[in-house]
């Protein structure tokens, strides 16, 4: 029979599938309910159901969650962009956003570098705070070359991350009101800085909505160098392997970022309509929370806590960065 192969293995990775889905379901209603960030909820209680990772029925599922799930969510992503709202920003905040998430990953992988960390962690953690939070720690991490310390390395990452994004979603429409800063420039400030989109959108409608608009447009356009990041990524990984002499190399784009980009392509023609594209951005979210979920289960607290200060003082220190940065700009921008 010819579908028996892909039915068994539908069986073999339905309970871990079912488990994640669980976890993202129940971290979704905490994250309604509370307040705070999907994907730390989704960490936090994966984490806690570390034991299913184990040999075991759900072993397969979650394995298979934690990859599979993860690229097809970030292909996913594609769908809330457009050409026309990178064209409706101008070209000032364009070169600025382009200029800015350069500037902060290689910043990032310098001080890495510095602080003893490989500086593929720098561009983990740089990527993460300059394009789009745990959104963009998951990508990079599907593009990066298997370790035995990624998938801690990319948890602490979405941890801090989140934290810090929700940290600046409080506190920068503070530093806004503070510095009578226009609609157009808190916009601008807010979606150049705040990690995550959703802190984006909270943070940005807060203080108005032509602050809340130009906010999610500038955060839209960071979401869009995710591909150029990604390939840059590749490119440092197969140097590295062709210098190592050993191993596959990997393919130039990962398929993941080849579906991105046509998504994008194609959602700037306008022929996708509306509820699919509501249906696709929902069904990423899921399969970011489910697939993140994985990854929580698949890693011991004991891990996390072992990487020290020096990490959290990395991801602060390009947090403060890319705020000054930003500041920096703004008159030029606005």
């Amino acid at each position: 029979m010819p579908h028996a192969a892909p039915a068994a293995r539908a069986r073999v990775l339905a309970p871990g599938v079912i488990a994640c889905a669980v976890v993202g379901a129940a971290a979704t209603f905490l994250s309604e309910h509370y307040g705070a960030p999907v994907m730390l909820f989704a960490l936090l209680l994966g984490m806690a159901m570390n034991f299913l990772s184990a040999e075991g029925p759900c072993a397969p599922g979650i394995e298979f969650s934690a990859k599979a799930l993860l690229r097809l969510g970030i292909a996913l992503l594609g769908l809330r962009i457009t050409l026309a709202q990178v064209q409706a920003l101008g070209w000032g905040p364009v070169l600025f956003i382009l200029g800015a998430v350069a500037l902060t990953i290689a910043c990032a992988m310098l001080a890495a570098r510095l602080l003893g960390f490989q500086p593929l962690f720098g561009l983990l953690t740089g990527g993460a705070t300059a394009i789009c939070g745990a959104s963009a720690a998951l990508a990079l991490s599907a593009a990066l070359p298997t370790h035995p310390g990624k998938d801690r390395a990319t948890l602490f990452t979405v941890i801090g991350v989140s934290a810090l994004s929700t940290l600046a979603m409080v506190l920068y429409p503070m530093v806004v009101h503070a510095l009578g800063l226009s609609d157009r420039a808190a916009g601008m400030f807010l979606g150049g800085t705040i990690h995550d989109v959703a802190q984006v959108v909270g943070a940005g409608y807060s203080i108005s909505t032509p602050a809340g608009d130009t906010a999610t447009l500038v955060k839209l356009l960071r979401v869009a160098t995710l591909l150029p990041v990604i390939l840059f990524t590749s490119l440092l990984t197969r140097s590295r392997q062709d210098a190592a002499a050993h191993g596959p190399r990997p393919p130039l784009l990962p398929w993941f970022a080849v579906a991105f980009a046509v998504l994008v392509a194609v959602n700037s023609t306008g022929w996708i309509p509306r509820p699919v594209q509501a249906a696709g951005n929902d069904l990423s979210r899921w399969l970011l929370v489910a697939s993140i979920a994985g990854i929580g289960m698949k890693t011991q607290l004991r891990e996390l806590v072992a990487v020290g200060l020096k990490p959290v003082l990395l991801m602060l220190g390009e947090t403060l960065f890319l705020a000054l940065l930003t500041l920096a700009c703004l008159r030029w921008l606005a």
